[in-house]
C-alpha cells in the first residue's frame, strides 16, 4: 500500500474529512487530496505529525512496499481485468508493470497480473504479442520465489503452460517438480510431455494409471455414500448408488466380479431373499474373474499388474462361503434350498 493510500485508509478509520485533517496539520485540503491520490508526497517534516494524528507508527505510514493483503490484491486484479476490456493492451501492460514495481515483494500480485496479460494477448489479436514473452515469463519466474506455497505452485503451472505452448518441452517438464508426485494433475501433464516428445508407450501407461486410480477413487467415494444411504429409512438413494457402482465397474472394465458384488450388502440389509441369493451365486461364480478382469482389459494394456495365483482365488472363494454360512447375518434365508446348497459347498472337497 502506498503512503497516500495509507493516509486515506487511516483517515477514514477515524471518520475524519480531508478538510479536518488539513486544518489540524496546517495545510490545505487540496494538499491532503493530492497525497491520497498519489500526485504528491507530504513534506518530510509532516510525517511525524501525520502519524500521531492518525494514531499509527511511522513504520506503518512509510511501509507502502510491504505485503499486500488478499483483498488489496483482488481489488487491483479486478481493476486491471475491467480496464483491460476497454483500454489498449500496451497501456495496460505499462500499468501492470508500474503496479508490480510499486509492490515488488508481492509474488501473488506478480503472478496474477502476468496471467491476465498472458491470457489477453492470447485471446486478442495483439500485434507482435511475442515481444511480451520475456517480461511475462520473468514475472512467472519471480513468483516462484514467493514465500507462499500456493503462489509458487501456480507460477510453476503457468511456466509449464508457457513452455508447452512454445514447444520447449524439456523446460516445461522441469516445472512439474513443483507438484507432488501423487498429484494426478502432475501425471496428466507428464503424459502430455511424453506424447509431445514421441514417448507414446510411456504416455499411454501414464494415462492408464490415472484412469485406473480414478476408478478406484470413485469406487471408494460411492461406497462411502452408500454406507450413509443405507442408514436412511428410505433406501431409494441406496439403490441408486448401487446402480451407479455397477455402471462404474462396467465403464472402467473392472471385471465381472466387481460388476456383480455391489448391492450384496444392501440386499442382505433389506432381507431381500431373491436378490441376496442371486448376489451370492454370481459372486461365487465370478471369483475366478479376479485373475483377469481389468488385468486383461485393453483399457490398461500398457500397465503391468501383479498376477493372482489359483490358491489365492480358492482362498477368497472359501472366505466368501464362510461369510455366507453366517446364520446370524442370514437368518432370513433359513429354509431356502439355494442357500443350503451354497453353504454345503464349503464341505465339498473341490472347494478346499
Amino acid at each position: 500500500m502506498q503512503i497516500g493510500e495509507t493516509i486515506r485508509k487511516h483517515r477514514k478509520m477515524k471518520s475524519m474529512t480531508q478538510e479536518e485533517m488539513a486544518g489540524r496539520l496546517g495545510v490545505t485540503a487540496p494538499a491532503v487530496n493530492k497525497w491520497e491520490n498519489g500526485n504528491s508526497l507530504p513534506d518530510i517534516m509532516l510525517l511525524a505529525p501525520i502519524a500521531r494524528l492518525l494514531d499509527i507508527s511511522l513504520d506503518t505510514l512509510l511501509s507502502f512496499h510491504g505485503e499486500l493483503t488478499e483483498e488489496e490484491i483482488n481489488q487491483i486484479v479486478r481493476e486491471m481485468d475491467d480496464r483491460m476490456r476497454k483500454e489498449p493492451f500496451e497501456e495496460m501492460f505499462q500499468w501492470a508493470k508500474k503496479k508490480m514495481e510499486q509492490y515488488p515483494n508481492s509474488g501473488q500480485l506478480c503472478w496474477q497480473l502476468a496471467v491476465i496479460l498472458d491470457a489477453h494477448r492470447l485471446t486478442r489479436e495483439i500485434p507482435e504479442s511475442e515481444k511480451y514473452d520475456e517480461y511475462i515469463c520473468g514475472c512467472y519466474t519471480r513468483a516462484l520465489e514467493s514465500a507462499d506455497e500456493e503462489t509458487r505452485h501456480h507460477a510453476a503451472d503457468s511456466l509449464f503452460g508457457f513452455y508447452l505452448r512454445k514447444e520447449q518441452f524439456e523446460k516445461a517438464e522441469k516445472y512439474l517438480s513443483y507438484s507432488s508426485k501423487r498429484d494426478p494433475e502432475r501425471k496428466r501433464k507428464q503424459a502430455q510431455i511424453y506424447a509431445k516428445t514421441g514417448r507414446i508407450q510411456e504416455a499411454y501407461q501414464t494415462y492408464e494409471e490415472l484412469l485406473f486410480s480414478a476408478g478406484q477413487f470413485l469406487e471408494m467415494v460411492f461406497q462411502g455414500m452408500l454406507m450413509l444411504a443405507m442408514e436412511e429409512p428410505d433406501k431409494t438413494k441406496a439403490h441408486m448408488l448401487v446402480k451407479k457402482q455397477q455402471d462404474l465397474a462396467r465403464l472402467f472394465e473392472m471385471g465381472k466380479y466387481y460388476e456383480v458384488c455391489y448391492g450384496f450388502d444392501l440386499a442382505a440389509a433389506e432381507k431381500d431373499v431373491e436378490a441376496t441369493l442371486k448376489f451370492m451365486e454370481e459372486m461365487l461364480s465370478s471369483v475366478g474373474d479376479l485373475g483377469g478382469g481389468f488385468r486383461n482389459s485393453p483399457l490398461y494394456e500398457h500397465m503391468t499388474f501383479k498376477g493372482i495365483d489359483e490358491e489365492f482365488l480358492a482362498e477368497m472363494k472359501r472366505n466368501l462361503l464362510k461369510c455366507f454360512q453366517d446364520e446370524e447375518s442370514f437368518d432370513f434365508l433359513k429354509g431356502e434350498k439355494r442357500w443350503e446348497e451354497i453353504c454345503s459347498r464349503l464341505d465339498d472337497p473341490k472347494e478346499k
